[in-house]
């Protein structure tokens, strides 16, 4: 675990010449923590302090859930097609404007190899934004099913399928791949018209926060549609799975955090979508007496 420094900033821009967003974004405004506190963003190569962000506390992440909820209930993202669509578009457009910078926060936060930011890390996400922004106008919102006959009165009835959003939608990201992850996680439950609150890993959040900025500042998505709350502390990080405004939990991690992740949101009966590690085996050959390294014996592999 590294160990953090916890400072002050004031809220507002940050510190000038920074390249980086340091602001949490709630309910359309960019802002300090409301406890003022920040935390280091560390080089993973060596440890060296890259610089910080905003550390969320419990006020931060209650006012992000509470402009969720009344994002989804009160504007009309979640029932206008083509402003989502118009909107995520403007959204798009901007990340490939800022990719040069994109790349060069995740190479640093992340340690990423640059040529791996010419894949998974950066270039291919975008392309699944587009494909969740090119189905809005092809999903399947409404389905006729057969009519049906009511068994007590023997007259037809007509069937449907309605889809409609959940909610509001945390969206948990780990650190290895953090930019691509919580594209993706955005592009399905927005272009669905869900509200997110994206909590990313604390190792990695400058690339949240840059869509943050993006969004209150280049786009005309309605406030509190996106709330980018990074926090290190782990109590404020589960207001997420305890609070019954959230309606559904996105995460990708470990296994041990998806359990803790179930135990808490099962109370109130939350969608949950886990993607947890442990699931890529790793093959070790080994050597037996009397055989070489180069030559596996009999059931070797």
């Amino acid at each position: 675990m590294r160990s953090r420094t916890i400072s002050t900033i004031p809220s507002g821009p940050p510190s000038t010449g920074s390249p980086h967003e340091e602001r949490l974004l709630i309910d359309g405004e960019l802002r300090g923590a409301a406890g003022s506190a920040t935390f280091e963003v560390l080089n993973p190569a060596d440890g060296t302090v890259l610089g910080k962000v905003a550390d969320a506390g419990r006020e931060d992440m209650l006012d992000a859930i509470a402009a969720a909820r009344r994002a989804f209930e009160e504007t009309d993202w979640a029932v206008d097609r083509q402003f989502r669509k118009r909107a995520l578009t403007q959204l798009l457009d901007a990340l490939a404007e800022e990719k040069d910078e994109l790349r060069e926060e995740l190479i640093a936060e992340v340690g990423a190899p640059r040529m791996h930011t010419y894949g998974a890390q950066l270039e291919e996400p975008p392309k699944k934004f587009r494909w969740h922004i090119d189905h809005i106008d092809r999903f399947e919102w409404v389905r006729r099913l057969d009519d049906a006959v009511d068994r007590f009165t023997n007259e037809p009835s007509e069937r449907r399928v309605v889809k409609d959003p959940i909610g509001v939608v945390a969206a948990i990201t780990p650190w290895n791949f953090p930019f691509g992850l919580l594209l993706v996680k955005l592009a399905g439950a927005l272009a669905t018209g869900n509200t997110v609150v994206a909590k990313p890993a604390p190792e990695t959040p400058w690339n949240a926060t840059r869509i943050g900025r993006i969004v209150a500042e280049r786009t005309d998505i309605p406030a509190g549609v996106v709330n980018v709350v990074p926090t290190s502390n782990l109590d404020t990080a589960e207001l997420l799975l305890t609070d019954p405004r959230v309606d559904m939990v996105s995460f990708t991690g470990s296994t041990a955090t998806g359990q803790r992740i179930l135990e808490l949101a099962a109370p109130a009966f939350k969608r949950t979508m886990l993607e947890l590690g442990g699931k890529s085996a790793s093959v070790i050959p080994v050597r037996r007496a009397g055989t070489s390294s180069a030559s596996p014996g009999p059931g070797q592999s």
